[in-house]
């Protein structure tokens, strides 16, 4: 039953690391400072290694390049794009926290109606650390929110919930728009403040938004992998999404649950819909194909750890997927070496063998 009373929210200040792919100096993280600066920052350099990045003083960080990235993953480095944003999933493979926040660098923090600045990161920690409504849908939303609780009709058997693996924000101003969609509405703002969070129901998928959000790293971390996009890569802009609809298989079937809703950030610019449609105009076909694909996707019962739901995962890509386009059986590969390098830096117990990889490789 939810509690009435409010709780101060754990700052988690050991036990989280925020994770920045950035092109250029880190100065919106002067806004940012009385949210950020108790917290290890983990920042991944897109682009040119050889290119300085200034980060504002008195944060705790450290930085990684393209160079830092070939050197600690050798050959499996290919499985980091390069050119894209979707370099952040390096920051997630090498944090030894258990949870993760990833931010993009042109998020500002947002106001609630009341004016007040919104700490983002306290209210995804509130969300994780609460537990997931995934089996049944409760219309008071999120029921373990102060001054909520589960309506007249709920079972009680589901009362527990399930825990949360990911934490899924929004945003304010810009919204996250594909290419088509920004050149009809090209003026068009979110001005509208949602004050809810709910849990995305089991069986349902969703476009996930890699520029607010935050997961348990120890329950669904070596799904986040944001895929191959960018430099020498047929299509960009899906790697969020890409690693939202494998993560939702894979939290649907280990009886995880997916929040959405708060907190919102101030998302302040808008990228060039033009430079967007050659970058998304393969996945806006290919999408058709691909969501089906994972709405009939199952996994087998022997698929008892993330890393395991992965692999195979890989390869129903591969099968299903690859005559779609041959970019897919490149992307199935990338999903079994991403596990590979994840375990090797990870030394995780639940450790893919060789022969379940190699497998999914061929």
């Amino acid at each position: 039953m939810a509690d009435p009373s409010p709780k101060p929210v754990p700052l988690l200040k050991d036990e989280l690391d925020i994770v920045i792919p950035t092109i250029r100096n880190l100065d919106f993280l002067e806004m940012w400072r009385p949210f950020f600066e108790q917290y290890h920052l983990i920042i991944v350099q897109d682009g040119d290694p050889n290119k300085t990045i200034k980060v504002p003083e008195g944060f705790d960080y450290e930085l990684y390049n393209r160079n830092d990235i070939n050197r600690i993953l050798g050959p499996k480095a290919n499985c980091i794009s390069f050119k894209d944003s979707a370099c952040r999933c390096f920051g997630y493979m090498v944090s030894k926290k258990k949870y993760i926040y990833t931010i993009d660098d042109d998020c500002f923090v947002a106001k609630d109606p009341s004016g007040k600045n919104i700490n983002a990161l306290e209210q995804h920690i509130k969300n994780l650390l609460s537990p997931a409504t995934p089996f049944f849908f409760n219309t008071l939303y999120d029921p373990y929110r102060e001054g909520a609780d589960f309506v007249r009709g709920y079972p009680f058997s589901l009362r527990e919930g399930a825990p949360t693996a990911v934490s899924h924000g929004l945003w304010l101003n810009i919204p996250d728009y594909d290419a088509p969609t920004q050149l009809v509405k090209p003026r068009e703002r979110n001005t509208r403040y949602v004050d809810a969070v709910l849990t995305i129901p089991k069986g349902t998928l969703f476009p996930m938004c890699g520029m607010n959000l935050a997961f348990d790293r120890e329950l669904i971390g070596p799904a986040m992998y944001f895929g191959l996009m960018g430099d020498g890569q047929p299509i960009g802009r899906y790697d969020d999404m890409w690693a939202g609809w494998c993560v939702k298989v894979i939290c649907d079937h280990l009886g995880l649950g997916v929040k959405t809703g708060l907190p919102y950030i101030w998302h302040s610019k808008a990228s060039n819909p033009f430079v967007n449609l050659k970058k998304e105009y393969k996945g806006i076909f290919w999408q058709e194909e691909i969501i089906p694909f994972f709405q009939s996707a199952t996994l087998p019962k022997e698929c008892t750890s993330v890393q395991k739901c992965y692999i195979e995962l890989s390869k129903q890509v591969k099968e299903k997927l690859g005559a779609v386009d041959p970019y897919f059986n490149k992307l199935a590969d990338a999903m079994v070496t991403w596990i590979e390098a994840w375990d090797e830096l990870n030394n995780t117990s639940e450790q893919t063998t060789s022969k379940q990889a190699n497998g999914a490789a061929k």
